[in-house]
């Protein structure tokens, strides 16, 4: 896999368009990170009066509200893109390869709350199932991992808090989403079996990543 830099999220768009799949952040296969294509001044940068910068992270809303990707943590529980011509194959063979959420189980309660509700941020929707006592964050974002990972659950955009002087700040809030809202009940369908999709997908992994493992590649599957 090659690639020249990346200097505007436009082009990280285009990249994604080629390559279909794209996490976020390094892991384990060297170079297949977004993080890892995009020019170095793009990275993730501290300033000595403590500020940062960091170009890549505030593209990601751009990307996924404006490029024509999806975005979840679909990749091992870690966050990345996804074409949307893949899609409808990637949420055939996740979606087949797990039950459907249990009636009475929390996961139903939060795809019916976003279902009910629309788009929400992850602390409403933690607060509108429930979540608010001591240490339920993090045992609720287990839940949306889960279901992002099922794709069942995608991230629609973010929502960064303002100062006094209404300039955003922070890491920004997850905007969640039923992909069936946000992308079309058409887009999450696919005419082929979960096995056909799978074998589809495993294959443009392995043309993609020549030089990744059978088991990093069942990773990212």
């Amino acid at each position: 896999m090659s690639s020249s830099e990346i200097y505007t999220a436009a082009q990280l768009v285009t990249y994604i368009q080629q390559v279909g799949f794209l996490p976020l952040l390094e892991g384990e296969i060297r170079g297949f990170s977004a993080e890892a294509v995009v020019a170095d001044d793009c990275r993730y940068v501290v300033f000595p009066d403590g500020g940062w910068d960091w170009p890549l992270w505030k593209w990601k809303g751009e990307i996924i509200t404006e490029g024509d990707c999806v975005y979840g943590k679909f990749f091992a529980g870690k966050a990345g893109f996804i074409s949307k011509e893949w899609w409808p194959d990637f949420c055939n063979y996740r979606r087949n390869r797990s039950a459907e959420p249990e009636s009475g189980s929390i996961e139903e309660a939060i795809l019916f709350t976003l279902q009910e509700r629309g788009s929400m941020i992850t602390r409403e929707l933690r607060a509108a199932c429930g979540f608010t006592g001591p240490k339920m964050r993090s045992k609720f974002d287990s839940y949306i991992t889960r279901l992002q990972m099922e794709c069942r659950i995608v991230t629609e955009d973010f929502i960064y808090p303002r100062d006094k002087h209404n300039r955003e700040y922070g890491w920004g809030w997850s905007l969640l989403a039923l992909p069936e809202q946000l992308l079309g009940r058409e887009a999450c369908q696919c005419a082929r079996s979960a096995e056909e999709s799978f074998r589809r997908i495993k294959s443009h992994f392995e043309q993609l990543l020549p030089e990744a493992t059978d088991r990093q590649i069942a990773r990212l599957l």
